[in-house]
């Protein structure tokens, strides 16, 4: 299977990423999968439902990866989540910025998608200016200073990458690989008995699917990519799975483009398949509707959040889904702390936005 793939790379990255988008995005729209939401009601209603429907995700995407290099399927070495550079300041004040930022624009960019799909207008635009802020931090107008500070608080690590089961390896005196397989047991298993022990998350299959489903969908993406990946070619495309703040500029770039290179490439392709997974779940539901901002206010806040979460999300390397479920499933602990950064933002930023809503009042 894998040399089938590797000999036609391009065009199963694209299928590939294209099914596996439109899983997500009509799961996402059918089960209300949201991450800034799931912050909201824990803040606001005391409910962790959803919450830990996004904890079940990564531990079951971090299960099936693992399992995944393991078989050697895919190599998590080589994804950008594991570089043995360590940009904590990227981790904590760009998964802040994202946090914020996504309350502000009503769902981080994967919730947008769903939206879109939908018929939403509001969610297209903040798609677009997410994209358009994250190339701007990558190589345009904010990445000088992006990589300059980026340059000014990375360190590397003593260890070959920054998984935790490395660092476990390293502090322990333990053999080469056992830290990974110790570490991935004792997040799994704690993160299944904190999903689980709630008797309301456990009777709402909604929840439960969600967070499954959300982590299979991840689990595809690394299968689908570590199989495709060609150390031989000239640029090897790195294994890389559900992400969605660089890949949005990505999509604005290839409608640009199209004529240069006609096939899309992974992250591309599951932008496209989000949005049509959202479209047939939303038309099969009678809930297709256009929609649009309903006043000033909203819409200056809405755009300001998408700025935020493009800015954010490149210098935290990732969203709720890249960093919070993605990057999670290879055990970097930047990751981890992106997680964590991206809840404490979004606290705080629920809380700007309720003393704003009431200056408006």
């Amino acid at each position: 299977m894998r040399e089938a793939i590797v000999a036609n790379g391009p065009f199963w990255l694209a299928i590939g990423g294209l099914v596996i988008g439109f899983v997500f995005g009509a799961l996402v729209f059918r089960t209300n999968f949201c991450t800034m939401g799931s912050v909201s009601d824990i803040v606001n209603l005391g409910d962790w439902r959803r919450f830990r429907a996004w904890v079940l995700a990564g531990v079951t995407a971090l299960a099936g990866a693992q399992t995944l290099h393991w078989l050697g399927v895919v190599d998590l070495t080589k994804s950008m989540y594991l570089a043995a550079s360590f940009n904590w300041f990227g981790y904590v004040v760009g998964g802040l910025i994202f946090g914020f930022g996504m309350v502000f624009a009503g769902g981080c960019p994967s919730r947008n998608l769903s939206r879109a799909g939908a018929g939403d207008l509001r969610s297209l635009l903040t798609l677009m200016i997410v994209g358009i802020f994250a190339y701007m931090t990558i190589g345009g107008l904010i990445g000088p200073v992006r990589a300059a500070i980026e340059q000014a608080t990375s360190f590397s690590l003593p260890t070959a990458t920054q998984g935790i089961g490395d660092l476990v390896d390293r502090a322990l005196a333990l053999s080469a690989g056992f830290g990974r397989i110790f570490a991935s047991w004792v997040i799994v298993l704690a993160g299944l008995a904190y999903c689980f022990k709630d008797a309301e998350f456990r009777s709402s299959p909604a929840h439960v699917w969600s967070g499954i489903g959300v982590g299979l969908c991840v689990i595809a993406g690394w299968a689908l990519t570590g199989l495709a990946f060609d150390d031989m070619a000239d640029r090897p495309t790195q294994p890389i799975s559900l992400t969605y703040v660089r890949p949005s500029g990505d999509t604005l770039e290839w409608l640009q483009r199209y004529t240069a290179a006609p096939i899309p490439g992974f992250g591309v392709a599951t932008v496209f398949g989000a949005l049509l997974g959202a479209f047939a779940a939303a038309k099969s539901m009678g809930r297709f509707r256009i929609l649009t901002f309903s006043d000033t206010g909203d819409t200056v806040r809405t755009l300001l959040g998408a700025m935020m979460m493009g800015v954010g999300g490149v210098m935290a390397l990732g969203c709720t889904v890249g960093q919070g479920i993605t990057g999670v499933s290879t055990l970097a602990l930047g990751s981890f702390i992106t997680f964590g950064a991206i809840v404490g933002g979004a606290v705080v930023g629920l809380k700007a936005l309720e003393r704003w809503l009431m200056s408006e009042a």
